[in-house]
């Protein structure tokens, strides 16, 4: 485990940065130690993705905003019950002549895991990209699926 490290450069604009940075470290460190942080509280710009998770009797669904990421520096593993992504956004520079405005895209990678609320069968987890969302689909495990109870007459 790192240690964080925050020194502020007060009246630059390095400062803000050097503030997001510290915040997505704290962020990770958070994420490593409880599986999941409640996004709504640390909100912010970043590379860390949104995510959405829904299931129905055979599957669970998992959304991830990932805008600029391509399919190539997605890793996708399931570990256990928990489903961690990592990646890589890249943004080309415009030039060492420009000097930005505003940049609130983010560039960078990322880690998120993300505690599942029943085993899946890693084997046959399916994954695609298109237009900047990463689905998955995730089978759930044979024990944790809804059974048909046959009833004898009689």
């Amino acid at each position: 485990m790192s240690i964080l490290k925050w020194t502020p450069g007060f009246g630059s604009q390095g400062s803000w940065r050097d503030l997001d940075r510290f915040r997505r470290q704290v962020e990770g460190l958070l994420e490593t130690l409880s599986g999941t942080v409640e996004r709504r509280l640390l909100s912010g710009s970043g590379v860390y993705p949104l995510l959405n998770i829904g299931e129905d009797d055979d599957h669970l669904y998992v959304t991830a905003e990932l805008p600029g990421v391509a399919a190539q520096d997605l890793d996708i593993s399931v570990h256990g019950q928990d489903l961690i992504i990592r990646g890589e956004r890249r943004i080309a520079e415009a030039g060492s002549q420009v000097n930005y405005h505003r940049r609130e895209r983010e560039a960078g990678t990322f880690r998120r895991v993300v505690g599942l609320p029943v085993k899946v069968d890693a084997e046959k987890v399916s994954a695609s990209v298109k237009d900047g969302v990463l689905r998955l689909t995730l089978p759930k495990a044979a024990e944790v699926k809804p059974r048909q109870v046959a009833v004898a007459a009689g």
